[in-house]
């Protein structure tokens, strides 16, 4: 028999959004999905953006690749389209390499061939009770998942405050064949990251390689 596969998002919306979030949404989603991509641009994925904080930081510094953000939660993707949008409600010019996949990131994984050069997963929920751990993301069939769409010499650059669900993370990595390192890198700001939930003095990354 199948296993059956977890679905880790629990929910798909929060607050109420405003009229101009909700018609963000019907009108510029659609425009911006992650659809017909091209084969011959470096593009970098984001999976659970939050508010996207760290996905626009991308966009700027990259402005010659596609910027590729997964984020079921539609309260996050409202957010995101309300900061790279105008008073005319038109994208500007320097979030238009973003693209939008406001759904579990694997169902977009399961239709796309791209090859990205980075893929981002910061401070990902941790489920820290026993009984839910089974729907955490970052297990050994979804990092194997992620490493086929990686392109040469690409990475998978995962941070989290949760130092157990740290360890976790590793203990997963070792039923791969993916290589894996603790990099140095400048802490990284984003508003999850500022709540701190676990209360630990610093996040801890890790990057992987195929």
């Amino acid at each position: 028999m199948e296993k059956q596969e977890i679905r880790t998002f629990g929910r798909r919306h929060g607050k109420k959004l405003s009229a101009r979030q909700t018609m963000l949404i019907d009108r510029v989603l659609p425009t911006i999905s992650p659809t017909n991509l091209p084969a011959n641009t470096g593009k970098i994925l984001e999976i659970g953006f939050g508010a996207g904080e760290h996905l626009r930081e991308i966009a700027r510094q990259n402005p010659g690749k596609i910027i590729i953000g997964a984020e079921p939660f539609m309260n996050g993707v409202a957010s995101l389209l309300s900061a790279i949008t105008n008073e005319s409600n038109t994208v500007r010019d320097e979030y238009k390499n973003i693209r939008i996949f406001a759904d579990d990131v694997r169902d977009f994984l399961r239709n796309t061939d791209s090859q990205f050069e980075q893929i981002w997963i910061l401070h990902p929920d941790p489920w820290p009770k026993a009984r839910h751990e089974k729907r955490r993301l970052l297990h050994a069939d979804f990092l194997n998942m992620l490493a086929t769409h990686l392109a040469q010499n690409g990475e998978i650059i995962i941070g989290t405050d949760h130092w157990e669900y740290f360890d976790w993370i590793k203990n997963e990595i070792s039923k791969t064949a993916l290589d894996a390192r603790t990099p140095d890198l400048h802490t990284i700001h984003t508003r999850y990251q500022a709540k701190n939930m676990a209360g630990t003095a610093m996040p801890k990354y890790l990057v992987i390689k195929n």
